[in-house]
């Protein structure tokens, strides 16, 4: 059966976001493939406890549902259980709210077992205080030998919140083997010592096919990340090696976008992913230029940010899809650069930004090393740019581009 739907929000002290994060919520609807046909909103200084809204507007929204043969309503907030019940009894039809409708979203995208994990997670955890005992829920079970709930017997609904809290640390000790393994990498990308670079952003900003730019031009293994014009396309932390040819690498990393009033299940279930930003080096805040909305997208993704704990680490601010909006690219002012990764104008001068802060800890010295110890100039073959080589009596002579720490350590060859 066709889901039509009736979106509805309330607006809190002429909150200015409001309105785009009600075209937002008829996004979020499309992405699940609802049919949008009407829309209700109204202005509160609070949330109504027990109907979300004001009994009258109840009433309207009975008529607009109506008129309009609608079969759903979506919420632009988190109900509470007792806001859904009462919602549904009175509605006749099924309520959701902008959460459910988001972790939907990402149990559809949800590619690998990590994804996927998180994703059920924030679906039972969603799931548990809104068991509601209804009915059948509010029968006894039958007590007896062999079963769990032994003794006079418990309610369904007790029944169905020990299972969902039995299935949750299920969930979690298998995610835990997964977050093991990718602190394994982390640690082993550290032990290399190799920079990292996140991309960070609202949702179908461009960070995916910023990344694929990137890779085209300076990754040699030029494996692409999924890319589609889609909210939550990427679910799953990808990491490429980017190469520059004075022997300068770091890594690459790209991250589930964000979105406004992103339920706070999804980021405590996707944590162990976020984790990859908070140990970045540098972030990249993807902007998409030619939405209207833009600077709300920057300000909510810092936000996201801030709770995080990532809100202090160097950023380059990318405004992409500049071309659809006819602004001139590429363009760089300050720590912001306009560009457009679709079309891969701009990708060199973001590439020069990067290098630029990642690796302004390099210096240009002249080191002696002797012919004894010919792994030291292999080293700084394998991992610094030497601009050049003489031989003499002493040995090499080698003027390089390389770390401070690389200085330090070799600092006895120093000339």
């Amino acid at each position: 059966m066709e889901q039509k739907a009736i979106i509805v929000g309330v607006q809190l002290d002429n909150n200015t976001e409001f309105y785009y994060s009600m075209e937002e919520l008829a996004n979020l609807a499309d992405a699940c493939d609802i049919a949008v046909v009407g829309e209700l909103t109204q202005k509160l200084d609070r949330i109504h406890p027990t109907h979300y809204f004001g009994a009258g507007k109840v009433e309207e929204l009975r008529l607009v549902i109506d008129q309009n043969d609608a079969n759903l309503v979506i919420c632009n907030d988190e109900l509470s259980p007792s806001q859904l019940r009462n919602l549904e009894r009175e509605l006749e039809v099924k309520i959701v709210d902008r959460t459910i409708l988001i972790l939907d979203i990402f149990g559809a995208r949800a590619k690998t077992k990590e994804a996927q994990l998180q994703v059920e997670v924030a679906e039972l955890q969603y799931m548990l205080p809104r068991l509601v005992g209804l009915r059948a829920s509010l029968g006894r079970q039958g007590g007896g030998v062999g079963l769990a709930n032994r003794g006079s017997g418990e309610k369904k609904i007790e029944l169905d919140r020990r299972r969902i809290e039995d299935k949750i640390a299920l969930l979690n000790r298998e995610l835990e083997h997964i977050v093991n393994h990718r602190h394994t990498q982390r640690k082993q990308r550290k032990k290399n010592e190799l920079p990292i670079v996140s991309i960070v952003g609202y949702t179908n900003a461009g960070k995916s096919t910023l990344m694929n730019a990137a890779v085209d031009r300076f990754s040699e293994d030029k494996k692409h990340v999924f890319e589609k014009d889609m909210l939550f396309a990427t679910l799953d932390t990808s990491v490429r090696k980017i190469s520059f040819t004075d022997n300068k690498t770091f890594l690459l990393s790209d991250t589930v976008g964000f979105v406004s009033k992103l339920p706070h299940h999804l980021v405590r279930a996707f944590r162990s992913t976020l984790e990859e930003v908070i140990e970045a080096d540098l972030l990249l805040h993807v902007v998409d230029f030619s939405q209207p909305e833009y600077l709300q997208m920057i300000d909510i993704t810092n936000q996201v940010l801030g709770e995080l704990g990532a809100d202090n680490i160097p950023t380059i601010y990318v405004y992409n899809k500049c071309d659809l909006v006819q602004s001139e690219i590429p363009r760089i002012e300050g720590n912001n650069i306009y560009l457009s990764a679709k079309s891969q104008i701009g990708i060199e001068e973001l590439m020069d930004m990067i290098r630029k802060e990642i690796f302004k800890d390099y210096r240009q010295v002249r080191f002696q090393i002797p012919f004894s110890e010919g792994q030291i100039v292999s080293y700084f073959n394998d991992h610094a740019h030497v601009i050049s080589t003489e031989y003499n009596a002493n040995g090499s002579e080698i003027l390089v581009e390389c770390k401070l720490s690389d200085i330090e350590k070799y600092k006895e060859y120093l000339l």
